[in-house]
């Protein structure tokens, strides 16, 4: 079955014909430059530059409109400026123009005047079913049929036979122009580049749909500033993880300054970044921390030798070197394994003494001067060893070449073997970086990769996306459940800061648990509450408009007995009409006194790009010292709420540390999918929502505090923490 949006990018990718309008006769402008570089790209289809007086350029005929063409146009290259851009569409659009790369700024990032002129624009190709690139973008090439559909001449002066299979897609011009460059000059020449510009007809999501299903890709690739339809990128990623079709994107704006002042502490935590961390981890996208990581994924990436685990082996001749790779491995996540004695024993076989067989298996100095073959010798064992995944070589045998004995047994070992194969020299000169047989290393499924281009951080993400692939049909078959949203009228209403009292029944009707709570309106009805839940308990004033109960010396805790109760309902009423004298004040909460556990946060947030949020991180007062947390994009499946647990640093206080019993995260996974299932079918109705502390037991949790704002709430500047209430 066609894919319709992929169908309809085939005249931007694969055009037969190509008229370049506002095409010039003069060398130094974009008119001419753009004919050029079709030329010396070796476009494989016509060219048909439009200009009204000329005759010819650059030898090719030229005709004065697109109705002189000889043939239809399938894709027509914008090279003239902001006040023609409207009526020349309009002509693409009477003559059938199916495509168009419109370079021309001064639209929606110019102000409101080119905003609505690129709003015409964009309604004008949507009715007329023209696929646009741009506006205010460098182009778009496919190195496969000489497409280069941009003006930028630099494209064409790097080399040209590097590995293909890749596809890249930037949201900014000039970066993508010197990621491509930077990649080609590494030995990967991406098959497709595309700058987006301003996405005012084709999305970045657009493009990477075309990419999983075009044939001639292998890697997808990216600089992303922000996704439009993070809806879309997610369906998408999910089809790229059955194809085993990497996504792998620079995301631009690690710092905090996007984020905004919140009621919460997830709303305040939850920088941008944050959650597109999350998203891109839930999803199986992998982030790249710079180009590097994009060159270095791509020259690894094969589809048919996927990384089988963490367990890594270094190979070196320099102790040092293996050393600092090991601490790279480690820090990157992979595992530097510990040899079985029966391992290390075939490899002894072949080395000398003075060599060490542990790992990083050190072959000396004495490998590089005088014994390549040792470099070889270790292969022989570790094949055969089914604990081993991946095989780094810090340096290589500079002379083997194909006539070599040792190399091509070497080649025969790694060719029928399972494991990842990876060498990484030392960066100097590119004569003495790359051993002779490079090129025949790569042809067996062996990357080399100078370690400038920190490829042991690149091996890591394969080894986890490797990981994702292997879980996607687990996590498939993971049934999202189909729920009646519960009716919440008779509590909440827009614009409110929820008091604990109802906050805490908004979280009951989701069955989560809450402990006992009453609220009391006087002393004595204190003290009769306090009865029947039984001592010791606590209590806080519950007001909408004092969440930061601590800060107004509005709680107190452990009350022991009845006199405690009396003389606590007193100070707390007291105290809090001192800090707010103006504050909504519904009585005095006498709740359950929780022992001592676990303390963890769950919360939630509307995210103005991915909708509902869903945090969780060691809770309590340091929340927001310590920072402890990890975010997922709702609604979350099993394993997300399991993964959103694994990412913490804290995670091994809830597996028990120190002799401590662990938690029951049963439990606790149970409250992330009900605080999942609460915020998705109330995403219009809920902004954020805080449960700190929520404690956890070895058999159990309870909710010790919760807040929970609703959509069109005044905008507060507060982040302070909230302690206790």
């Amino acid at each position: 079955m066609l894919n319709q949006n992929v169908e309809s990018l085939r005249p931007l990718f694969k055009p037969q014909t190509v008229a370049v309008l506002g095409a010039s006769t003069s060398p130094y402008k974009i008119g001419y430059l753009q004919i050029k570089a079709l030329l010396d790209g070796k476009f494989d289809g016509e060219i048909f530059p439009i200009h009204p007086t000329a005759d010819e350029i650059a030898g090719l005929p030229c005709y004065p409109s697109l109705s002189a063409t000889p043939k239809q146009v399938d894709l027509v290259i914008f090279c003239v400026g902001y006040d023609q851009i409207k009526d020349s569409l309009a002509d693409c659009a009477k003559h059938g123009v199916k495509s168009a790369i419109i370079f021309a700024s001064g639209f929606s990032e110019a102000g409101e005047e080119g905003q609505q002129l690129q709003q015409e624009l964009a309604q004008l190709a949507k009715q007329y079913g023209i696929r646009v690139v741009g506006p205010n973008c460098v182009g778009l090439v496919n190195t496969s049929n000489g497409l280069i559909g941009t003006f930028t001449p630099s494209i064409l002066t790097v080399p040209q036979n590097g590995k293909k299979g890749v596809g890249y897609i930037s949201q900014s011009g000039a970066f993508g122009i010197l990621t491509y460059m930077a990649a080609a000059k590494h030995g990967v020449l991406f098959n497709y580049f595309v700058s987006t510009g301003n996405e005012m007809e084709s999305s970045f999501e657009d493009f990477v749909e075309y990419m999983i299903h075009d044939d001639e890709t292998n890697v997808i690739s990216g600089y992303l500033e922000g996704a439009k339809y993070p809806d879309q990128l997610k369906v998408l990623a999910k089809q790229a993880l059955k194809k085993k079709k990497p996504i792998i994107l620079m995301k631009t704006g690690r710092s905090d300054a996007g984020s905004r002042a919140a009621a919460s502490h997830t709303g305040s935590l939850a920088g941008s970044d944050k959650v597109y961390d999350g998203f891109f981890r839930q999803h199986g996208i992998i982030r790249a921390e710079d180009f590097d990581d994009i060159v270095a994924f791509s020259k690894i990436f094969n589809p048919e030798k996927l990384p089988t685990g963490k367990n890594t082996v270094i190979i070196t001749s320099s102790g040092g070197r293996g050393i600092n790779e090991a601490d790279r491995c480690e820090g990157y996540g992979l595992n530097i394994m510990e040899l079985s004695e029966q391992t290390k024993t075939a490899i002894r076989e072949y080395l000398p003494s003075y060599a060490s067989v542990t790992n990083p298996i050190d072959l000396t100095a004495a490998a590089s001067v005088a014994n390549p073959e040792y470099y070889l010798y270790p292969m022989r064992a570790l094949v055969n060893d089914p604990d081993v995944d991946n095989i780094i070589f810090t340096e290589f045998p500079y002379m083997w070449h194909a006539d070599t004995p040792e190399l091509q047994e070497f080649l025969t070992l790694c060719r029928n073997s399972n494991k990842t194969v990876l060498v990484c020299p030392f960066p100097l000169d590119e004569q003495m970086t790359y051993p002779a047989a490079t090129s025949l290393l790569i042809e067996n499924g062996i990357s080399v990769i100078p370690c400038d281009l920190n490829p042991i951080r690149a091996l890591s993400k394969l080894v986890d996306y490797s990981e994702r692939v292997r879980l996607e049909n687990a996590i498939a078959d993971e049934q999202e459940a189909v729920t009646t949203p519960i009716d919440l009228s008779d509590i909440v209403t827009p614009g409110q800061l929820l008091s604990e009292a109802q906050a805490s029944e908004v979280l009951q009707r989701y069955g989560i648990p809450t402990p006992q709570r009453f609220i009391a309106t006087s002393v004595e009805q204190a003290i009769d509450q306090a009865r029947v839940i039984g001592f010791p308990v606590v209590m806080k004033i519950d007001s909408p408009d004092i969440p930061h109960k601590t800060e107004a010396d509005a709680i107190r805790l452990n009350l022991q007995n009845e006199a405690d109760v009396a003389i606590a309902y007193d100070t707390i009423v007291t105290n809090a009409k001192n800090y707010k004298p103006d504050a909504t004040i519904n009585g005095v909460a006498v709740i359950e006194m929780l022992q001592p556990g676990v303390e963890l946060i769950i919360g939630a947030h509307n995210d103005p790009t991915f909708g509902p949020v869903i945090m969780a991180g060691l809770g309590g007062i340091f929340v927001e010292v310590f920072k402890d947390v990890a975010f997922k994009v709702a609604p979350l499946t099993r394993h997300d709420a399991i993964d959103l647990f694994e990412q913490l640093k804290g995670n091994a206080i809830l597996n028990g540390a120190r002799g401590k019993a662990a938690v029951d995260k049963e439990a606790l996974i149970d409250v992330l999918l009900k605080v999942s299932t609460l915020m998705t079918e109330q995403k219009d109705l809920i902004q954020e929502l805080d449960i700190n502390p929520i404690i956890a037991y070895e058999k159990g949790v309870k909710t010790a505090d919760s807040m929970i704002a609703t959509k069109q709430a005044a905008p507060t500047t507060s982040t302070t923490q909230l302690i206790g209430g």
